[in-house]
């Protein structure tokens, strides 16, 4: 019986979990084939089953290949993410995080960038957020 997703990963396991994630579907090959300076197909193939073992990762066969799909909804995922970057390196504080994003391009936002930002402060502020 699978337990449910636990939150600590491994790097490598990150890695793998980010393939996923961006591709939605991948083989072991796949996922080699997305990693910087990849191990082995066994070792992959053994980080995926850790990975489902883990409630983090199911597979689907398809023909000889099983292809791996992360168990987490993409929007999930990213909520998820997003919370522990918000509580690991900004103590919780949304603004910190937006004063961050707002520099992280060294060209700056371009206009339509801060149009959008604008439109959805103001939407959140209409909302009661």
């Amino acid at each position: 019986m699978r337990q449910p997703p636990q939150p600590s990963l491994s790097r490598r396991e990150r890695e793998i979990m980010d393939v996923l994630h961006r591709e939605g579907r991948a083989t072991v090959a796949d996922v080699r084939a997305a990693l910087a300076r990849p191990p082995s197909y066994s070792a992959v193939r053994a980080l995926l089953r850790i990975l489902e073992d883990k409630g983090h990762v199911r597979h689907e066969i398809d023909g000889p290949r099983y292809v791996y799909l992360p168990t987490m909804a993409r929007e999930q995922a990213k909520r998820s993410a997003l919370h522990h970057l918000l509580h690991t390196f900004f103590q919780g504080s949304e603004s910190q995080v937006m004063g961050a994003l707002l520099n992280l391009s060294p060209k700056g936002l371009d206009e339509g960038e801060m149009r959008r930002i604008k439109q959805l402060i103001d939407d959140a502020l209409v909302k009661g957020r």
